[in-house]
């Protein structure tokens, strides 16, 4: 079980990951790019879009009332950006945009364009 202070550090690096607003993901989540993107099992939703929505949930919530299972999702979550972030995406910002690379990552509420 994490403690007070995993909890701090894990909030910390979290929202500095997680850059996107609970709002400006959760519209993107309905987008068609959102979804064309991803590991699909068996034809359902994709892994990084249902991420999506359970960051949105935690977004949503206030600070004191996120639970160790919230602190343990959010740590997976900044593992997977700074994973995904170092794999490196296009090296032209024009091709940034719309690539497959910027879209995964916004899915988990990372945008490599946002400063």
């Amino acid at each position: 079980m994490a403690g007070k202070d995993d909890h701090a550090e894990i909030w910390t690096e979290f929202k500095e990951a997680v850059n996107m607003t609970a709002s400006s993901l959760e519209k993107f989540l309905e987008s068609d790019e959102s979804q064309s993107v991803g590991q699909k099992k068996g034809g359902g939703e994709a892994t990084g879009h249902k991420e999506g929505r359970r960051i949105v949930e935690i977004l949503h919530k206030k600070k004191a009332d996120l639970s160790d299972d919230d602190y343990s999702h959010m740590k997976k979550v900044v593992g997977y950006i700074h994973r995904h972030l170092k794999q490196g995406g296009p090296d032209e910002k024009e091709k940034v945009k719309d690539s497959p690379w910027r879209l995964s990552l916004m899915n988990w509420g990372h945008d490599p364009l946002k400063d």
